[in-house]
Order: C-alpha cells, then sequence, then structure tokens
C-alpha cells in the first residue's frame, strides 16, 4: 500500500507516515458524500449556523496542538502559526453572523405574480489545497462552501498530511454530519478519475499556474465549475511622499511574512528615485533585524522553507538574475532548506526576480523615474492577484485603480485576505472569488423563480 510521509523541514526529522486512501476507500468516501448532501442541503440555515459555533469553539479549544502541528510539518514562525488558527475563528464568526443574509432569496420585480432568484448547493465539491497556509486556506474554502449547502472533499498537500486530517476532526467533533468534510489522503495521481466521477460537481484549487492550467482543463472537459487561486507577483509601488517611517514595518512583513512563502506577497518593489536611497536603507536594516531560528521559539521572525527543493528553486532564481546584472544587498545564501532574507537591486524586467514568482524571503527593487513609470512597471506581469501602493496622497492614488488589473488594489497596506472582502485573481493568477458574499456564493446554482397566477 502507497503511503505519504511528513518531514519536519527544519530539522528533517520524520514526523509521521500515513497510509493513501485505497481505490475501495475513495469510492466509499465519494458514495458518503453523495448520501450526506441529500440530508445536509436540506438543513435549515439556523442549524448549519449553530454548528459553525460549535467549530469555533472546537478550534479555539485545539489552537494549541493545531498550531504546533502546522509549524511542525511546514516550518511556520509559531506565532504566526497561532494567528493562523486565530483567523479562522475570525471567519468562522464572519459567516456565522452573515450566511443566512448572503443566502437569503432574492426577490425581482418583473411582470409576473412573483419572481425571485434562490441559491442552491451543487453538491459535492472538491478542494485541492496548498501547504503554507494549511488552516486558513482550507477553511476560507471549507466554511462559505458547506454552509451554503455543500459538501466537501479535501486533498491537501502531502507535506501538511496531519493538518488535512486535523480539519475533518474538526469538523466531526464539532457535529457537522459524517461525510460533510472528508480528507481524501491520495496523491495528484487520483485528481482526474476524482474530477470525472459525477459525484464531485465543481473544484476549487489554490496552487501554482501549472496546477491551475491541468486543473482547469480537466474541469472544461467534465463541464464542472472551477475556482482557482494560482500564483502572484505583487509590485509594492513605492512613491516619493511615502510616509516610510509609519509603513517601514507593514512593507518588510508584505515581503516576509510566512517567510515569503505567500502568493499575495510583496515581491517587485517599485520605488520612485527620489525616495530610493532612503527606501534602501530603512528596508535593509528592518530585513537585517529578522531572526531566524527553531520555528517552536517565540522570537523567532523567519524560519526555514517548507521543503529543500523550494529554497533550491529560489536560490536559482536568484542566481540566473544575478547573471543578467541584480545586485545583492543582503542574502542568498541556503542552508538546507533555509534561505537567507534576500534584497536585490539593479533588477531589470528580463530577470527571473520580476517576470516570476518567487516563492521565499526575496525582494527584488526596481527603481523608476516617475510615479507613471512605477505604475506602469507595475501593471508590467503576467500575473494579477494584488498591487500595494505607499504614498500620503490616497486620494491620487485610488485614481489610479482602473490602471491596474489586479484582483485587489491596497494603498498604504499590504495586500491581504479578509473574511469581509472578496480575494481572487487575474490573468495567471486565476479566476473566480473566495470569502464574503461573492465567496458564498462560488459553488450554488443561482436559480430564477417565476409565478404567475
Amino acid at each position: 500500500m502507497k503511503s505519504i510521509k511528513t518531514y519536519n523541514p527544519f530539522n528533517g526529522n520524520h514526523l509521521e507516515t500515513y497510509a493513501q486512501d485505497s481505490k475501495s476507500k475513495l469510492k466509499e468516501k465519494l458514495e458518503l458524500a453523495d448520501s450526506t448532501f441529500k440530508t445536509w442541503k436540506e438543513l435549515e440555515i439556523e442549524e448549519r449556523i449553530e454548528l459553525l459555533q460549535n467549530l469555533a469553539e472546537e478550534v479555539f479549544r485545539n489552537k494549541q496542538h493545531l498550531s504546533l502541528l502546522m509549524t511542525e510539518e511546514m516550518g511556520k514562525p509559531i506565532l504566526e502559526s497561532e494567528a493562523e488558527i486565530e483567523k479562522c475563528i475570525y471567519l468562522i464568526d464572519f459567516y456565522s453572523k452573515n450566511a443566512e443574509q448572503f443566502l437569503q432569496d432574492d426577490l425581482i420585480e418583473t411582470e409576473a405574480h412573483e419572481s425571485f432568484i434562490s441559491y442552491d448547493p451543487l453538491g459535492c465539491v472538491l478542494a485541492i489545497m496548498p501547504w503554507n497556509y494549511p488552516f486558513w486556506q482550507v477553511f476560507r474554502f471549507a466554511i462559505p462552501t458547506l454552509t451554503a449547502g455543500n459538501v466537501a472533499l479535501l486533498k491537501h498537500a502531502s507535506n501538511v498530511t496531519g493538518c488535512a486530517i486535523a480539519i475533518e476532526k474538526l469538523f466531526i467533533d464539532a457535529g457537522f454530519p459524517k461525510g460533510c468534510f472528508q480528507t481524501l489522503v491520495t496523491d495528484h495521481e487520483t485528481i482526474e478519475d476524482l474530477m470525472g466521477n459525477d459525484t464531485v460537481k465543481a473544484v476549487s484549487l489554490t496552487g501554482s499556474e501549472k496546477a491551475g492550467r491541468k486543473i482547469a482543463e480537466l474541469a472544461g472537459k467534465n463541464l464542472k465549475p472551477s475556482l482557482l487561486e494560482l500564483g502572484g507577483n505583487n509590485a509594492c509601488i513605492i512613491l516619493k511622499d511615502a510616509d516610510l517611517d509609519k509603513y517601514i514595518d507593514t512593507i518588510v512583513k508584505a515581503r516576509m511574512q510566512n517567510s515569503g512563502q505567500s502568493c499575495i506577497a510583496a515581491k517587485r518593489f517599485i520605488v520612485v528615485e527620489d525616495i530610493y536611497d532612503v527606501f534602501i536603507e530603512k528596508f535593509t536594516s528592518k530585513v537585517k533585524d529578522l531572526k531566524y531560528g527553531n520555528p517552536l521559539e517565540e522570537d523567532t521572525t523567519i524560519s526555514c522553507l517548507a521543503r529543500e527543493d523550494l529554497a533550491e528553486t529560489l536560490e536559482k532564481q536568484v542566481q540566473q538574475s544575478i547573471d543578467l546584472g541584480a545586485k545583492v544587498i543582503k542574502g542568498h545564501k541556503r542552508n538546507g532548506a533555509y534561505y537567507e532574507p534576500t534584497i536585490l537591486t539593479e533588477v531589470t524586467t528580463e530577470m527571473p526576480v520580476f517576470k516570476e514568482e518567487t516563492f521565499g524571503p526575496v525582494a527584488a527593487i526596481i527603481k523608476v523615474k516617475t510615479e507613471d513609470d512605477a505604475y506602469e512597471a507595475a501593471a508590467n506581469s503576467k500575473f494579477g492577484l494584488g498591487t500595494m501602493v505607499f504614498t500620503s496622497n490616497y486620494e491620487a492614488a485610488s485614481k489610479r485603480v482602473s490602471e491596474i488589473e489586479d484582483g485587489g488594489f491596497f494603498i498604504n497596506e499590504m495586500v491581504k485576505s479578509d473574511p469581509r472582502l472578496p480575494f481572487g485573481g487575474t490573468k495567471i493568477s486565476g479566476y473566480g472569488r473566495e470569502l464574503s458574499k461573492e465567496g458564498m456564493l462560488a459553488f450554488v446554482n443561482i436559480k430564477t423563480t417565476y409565478i404567475n397566477k
């Protein structure tokens, strides 16, 4: 029987070995999801909300255990793991308070005696999720999707299999019906079969561009809805009137949080020449203050990447950029899965650190002459998740929103996901929206009813 082994990326220690689900086991889970949906969809919204409240309590009760598990499996500093669990609780609370309003019928005045729009669940939705935010990214899919009346199957990244199993247990312990949320302990080879199964009605993927193209192909082949949240290469524009003393900590966090392993991290820092030298000085100073160490220690602010091969890929991207003329201000040293926070200057558009997503603590800095040049450079990307702008003239920046095609535009703040606001990208960063009302309606049948006497 095939198995999945998990390892601690900080020290390389073996954590657990999990037996993969057999074909018969996967079939059982699909059948259970199908049968559970028939009763789950009929449950009153008030009953689902009560289960959400139970879930929030369950997550809170297990916060320390879940945080430790996350840190051991993918290397996130423990304080960031705790913050991720707290954000999941906030998400649950948001939908507990708003789900009923989001799902209520919309009455529409027409010539009919009565006409309205209702929102019916689709059925079983397959979620394919990554390792970098192993709880948050699952919960931001699962909470609105299940509350809308669907059931879910989770194919998580193999290196966070323990987190995946723990998430299923949370739903069961909170009182959700067995089969409402199930984790599939399997590999990517089974995805094509799952997508072709009649029980699976839709798919949500958070992952790479390569994975997104494959899932979109399978979804199209099987005529099933898909939501894709893919990679990003976010620009962080620093205009000449930016208040660096006020925002430099935010700017550094935008790149270095989660050891730089975030699709929405600031990756390209586009700096107007008037403030360039001051920015380099302040940014470098703050990056040097980051403390590398064991992610289980509370004073650790940056740690290893989730796997050694990820650090190797990052190292190659940086070296290729150096070969093309980039200059290293700090970093570019690797030890196993650890890649030292790195700052590159004299970055040009043909370099990998400008064109590609760098999934780790690498800041590519581009000097431009004018504000117009800054926005033009920011828009020069095949990605489209988000852009951030730091300036004292927020009113002028707000008039530039339409110049950026991304899914998000943040002024004097890092790009981040918030349950109250829709989240998603454009171009090769994917399509569809998670969170807010849009996320709750991502996997429903928007049904028109028209009644005449």
